[in-house]
């Protein structure tokens, strides 16, 4: 890459590095550029590739006459068909197999021969390689024994290991001598090959492979691979290329990395503020809560700059609305009365160990009350017990694949006969503001309002909760979703691979309950807050995309310049 180009690159860096995958695309293009001609200057004294083919073909020949090697079996030349790029001054098409003296392939000794396993033959296998440029060690290990009574060769340093099934196309160089296994392959380049620029070579090549169960490819069509071949001298000033910019690229991607953790660090110490600042005091210093919330809120756009963020910044909302630190409270609320718990039960679950770890995280206002969820409903039922019998029309039968935290997705909806329904909504018949409540599968623990004039009625894996007079639907459905009962829903699942909550675990879940006017001031504070989330998150997916494509026309640039 001329300097042109590298100027490009830092130049824009700063806007670009946010892009998803920035550096190693990066890598991807300079390798790219290497590969074509396109990284360094073409020199008219190099010694042209035709040449140096010819010298190459004249080294393996007198291989083959000294017995070194076998004679290898014709290549054909490279079709029309087969040319990706134009052909750089200097440089011809070849097959990759020109350049290869002699391969080898490997073999595993037997598995169930201890005597084989555990020597101080290195044994290389697919998961050696590819991890780095150089392998310099091996995970397993065979004994002169397992070496001798296996198809294995030992690779002497200086080759090149591709894998050629399971992993196909990984690729690394042997420093030390090594043993192969049947999924690679050792090549040993001619001695006028410039190893390193064939390993660039391999980091971009791709290769479709056969087989119906595991992808491979033979050894014939590793060796007639398509290969843009350059003069010698060009080989060794583009690995020396290569090596200065993947240098800068590991700088500019240390960089990134050390400030993308000073980052999550401070959004981390800032929500840990608000989550666990002390709100109550009556203090007239600046209290720890408030300076999070000040810092947070004034440096809210620097700080959230990836998903992760607004999903921790929605979490931390929805736990400061419901410990009363999100809205002041107000002397003129009229309290809720106190719940007796005379009416119904206080089911046993209200006292277990998940249920007082919750609540004792938690410090509410003097005028909020915490009852059993049970306590401050008019009704809650579990579904039927069957599977729904699906028609082509009817009436709706939700499932919980339609649930998100706070919206009940009504694009895509299967039906259910009116006998059926009928017989599903015997126990409630489902009405605007009911919460739908999954409590088992994948989607465990989302809570959503029927919205209305919807007639359903409930499919499996869930639950219907229909508040009482103490609680607005708005404001619980936000409860429910919230970290407080999301972490008991977590703590309480019982099923193993097909975890649910038990339906007395979630009645008896702890319901903190603000005065009703409070209550409507919290939802409506959620709601505008959740609403700059919506647009932080657009603008969040806008500005990846820009940058996105900023990187694409930096890169772009680049490449023409050269």
């Amino acid at each position: 890459m001329k300097n042109t180009a590298e100027h490009l690159l830092l130049k824009h860096f700063e806007q670009v590095s946010e892009a998803p995958d920035a550096v190693p695309r990066m890598r991807r293009f300079i390798l790219d550029l290497a590969v074509r001609g396109k990284l360094v200057q073409q020199d008219s004294t190099d010694e042209p590739a035709a040449k140096l083919l010819k010298r190459i073909e004249a080294e393996k020949k007198q291989l083959v006459k000294d017995g070194t090697v076998k004679a290898p079996n014709g290549l054909s030349p490279v079709r029309d068909a087969e040319i990706t790029c134009d052909i750089p001054v200097g440089w011809k098409w070849t097959r990759l197999g020109d350049s290869v003296n002699c391969h080898f392939g490997g073999g595993t000794p037997s598995k169930g021969n201890s005597s084989y396993w555990g020597g101080d033959i290195y044994w290389a296998s697919v998961k050696d390689i590819g991890k780095s440029k150089y392998v310099d060690h091996t995970i397993d290990k065979i004994t002169e024994a397992g070496w001798a009574n296996s198809s294995s060769n030992l690779i002497q340093p200086g080759n090149l290991i591709v894998v050629t099934r399971m992993g196909l196309g990984k690729v690394s160089i042997n420093r030390v001598p090594v043993a192969i296994n049947q999924d690679l392959r050792a090549l040993s380049l001619s001695s006028l090959a410039a190893i390193d620029f064939y390993y660039i070579f391999f980091k971009t090549a791709s290769y479709e492979g056969t087989g119906l169960t595991v992808k491979g490819i033979k050894v014939g069509e590793l060796l007639n691979f398509p290969f843009l071949l350059p003069p010698l001298a060009e080989q060794h000033r583009i690995v020396a290329k290569v090596n200065e910019l993947m240098a800068l690229c590991d700088k500019l991607e240390s960089a990134h990395i050390k400030r993308e953790s000073r980052r999550d660090l401070l959004v981390a110490a800032t929500l840990h503020g608000l989550n666990n600042g002390d709100a109550g005091s009556e203090s007239d210093e600046l209290l720890p809560f408030e300076e999070s919330a000040r810092f947070y809120f004034n440096h809210l756009q620097r700080l959230t700059i990836r998903s992760e963020h607004i999903q921790q910044l929605r979490q931390t909302i929805l736990r400061l609305a419901f410990r009363g630190h999100l809205v002041p409270q107000n002397a003129e609320d009229v309290a809720l009365p106190t719940f007796s718990g005379k009416a119904k039960s206080k089911p046993a679950n209200f006292d277990g160990d998940v249920f007082r770890k919750a609540i004792s995280a938690i410090t509410l206002p003097s005028n909020w009350l915490m009852a059993p969820l049970t306590d401050v409903c008019a009704a809650i039922v579990d579904c039927p017990h069957s599977t729904p019998i699906w028609t082509k029309k009817g009436q709706i039968c939700v499932r919980t694949n339609q649930f998100r935290p706070g919206y009940l997705n009504l694009a895509d909806v299967r039906y259910v006969s009116e006998e059926t329904y009928q017989e599903r909504i015997q126990r409630l018949e489902p009405a605007e503001d009911d919460i739908l409540y999954s409590r088992e599968g994948g989607i465990l623990g989302v809570a959503c309002r029927v919205p209305a004039n919807a007639i359903l009625c409930l499919g499996q894996r869930m639950m219907l909760i229909r508040s009482g007079p103490a609680v607005l639907p708005s404001f619980l459905e936000m409860l429910l979703n919230s970290p407080l009962i999301t972490s008991i829903a977590r703590g309480m699942t019982t099923g193993g691979a097909a975890p649910r909550v038990n339906v007395a675990t979630v009645k008896a879940y702890p319901i903190p309950l603000p005065p009703l006017a409070e209550q409507h001031r919290i939802v409506a504070k959620v709601n505008e807050l959740m609403a700059l989330c919506d647009k932080m998150a657009a603008q969040i997916t806008k500005t990846s995309t820009n940058r996105r494509q900023l990187l694409d026309a930096t890169l772009n640039e680049a490449l023409c310049r050269n």
